[in-house]
């Protein structure tokens, strides 16, 4: 079994930060890929940040500049550090790992979501 568990959401001014962190427990024999979504209401799941194994960034084009992804893999632990926080940034962010258990079985999991709200 493999666990995901977020933190660090919560409510913040504009322009404010907040960094959310995931670390990935269980049954895992390598992760090759961590990366973070975001959900608003009404709204489809949208790639935020995604980083590889090897540190290979992907940012969302509406989050570059703002939001910086980074990972330790000692620790299998994905962070996103997000700067100059708009209200449009305001969902339920879901951490995502695409890894191998030791069952030697590839496929993505999620965490169950940690509420980012941005005031105006």
């Amino acid at each position: 079994q493999v666990q995901l568990v977020e933190s660090g959401g919560g409510l913040v001014q504009t322009g404010g930060s907040l960094r959310l962190s995931c670390a990935a427990s269980g049954n895992i024999f390598s992760i090759y890929a961590m990366g973070w979504y975001r959900q608003a209401p009404g709204k489809q799941r949208e790639l935020v940040a995604r980083i590889t194994n090897t540190g290979s960034t992907n940012v969302a084009d509406p989050m570059k500049g703002r939001f910086t992804i980074s990972r330790d893999n000692a620790k299998n632990t994905v962070y996103l550090q997000m700067n100059s926080l708009k209200p449009e940034d305001t969902a339920v962010y879901y951490c995502n790992a695409d890894l191998m258990t030791f069952l030697k079985r590839r496929g993505d999991y999620w965490g169950q979501g940690t509420q980012v709200t941005v005031s105006s």
